[in-house]
């Protein structure tokens, strides 16, 4: 199947095509620069792949939670698209990348994902590494005070997201961890494969129903840089 997939989400923009086995994808570090550059990057991963937009079975992005104006744009940028093409879309947990690109950069078998939500705040997600090389959310993805954590006490889980670098002290209480990544962004590679899985199990949805998910019902907030 052809899948296009964007990741908004973060202060990192990305853009990812599967056409078949094959994947072609971009990746661009500069903040604030999305609403900018997303498109082109669709037409340079669409040209790289040989396809037109009308030969995409399906569109997938980063529905969030994280910044409040990255997943905005990614889910009108996605909705335009589907619209356009009369293709559905499927929208992935940005928490759930982050625990696939935890497993392709460190081979994490056990993910706790920490994103620095502002406002003393953060996201939080628990997700276990599955044999097909995806992974499966434990619980919700979750708004917390990170005084309210619920710490994996267990040996082996790796740590992933901005929130272990914004508060210190939970990664010194994850005192068996396998290893933190804080620095650690997902990419829209990392959609792909969870995107399938939930195309195939009929979770794709209409344009008009790819919603943004923030977790946050006050949304007026200085949510990250992308944009």
């Amino acid at each position: 199947m052809n899948l296009l997939a964007l990741e908004t989400a973060t202060d990192r923009c990305s853009v990812a095509l599967s056409v078949g086995e094959r994947v072609c994808a971009r990746v661009d570090e500069q903040p604030r620069v999305h609403a900018r550059r997303v498109l082109a990057m669709v037409e340079e991963c669409l040209a790289e792949g040989g396809i037109g937009a009308h030969e995409v079975d399906a569109y997938a992005f980063g529905r969030g939670p994280g910044s409040f104006t990255g997943v905005r744009i990614g889910a009108g940028v996605v909705q335009g698209l589907a619209f356009g093409s009369g293709r559905p879309v499927v929208p992935v947990s940005t928490l759930a990348a982050h625990a696939v690109a935890a497993r392709r950069l460190h081979g994490a078998g056990q993910t706790a994902v920490c994103v620095d939500a502002r406002m003393g705040e953060c996201y939080w997600g628990l997700y276990r590494a599955t044999k097909d090389g995806l992974v499966d959310a434990l619980a919700p993805d979750a708004l917390a005070r990170p005084e309210a954590l619920e710490l994996p006490s267990a040996a082996g889980w790796f740590g992933a997201g901005t929130g272990w670098a914004r508060w210190p002290e939970l990664a010194a209480g994850m005192e068996a961890a396998a290893g933190f990544d804080a620095a650690l962004l997902p990419e829209a590679i990392d959609l792909l494969a969870l995107a399938r899985r939930a195309f195939l199990a009929g979770e794709a949805v209409c344009p008009a129903e790819a919603l943004p998910v923030y977790l946050r019902e006050e949304v007026a907030w200085q949510g990250g840089s992308a944009g």
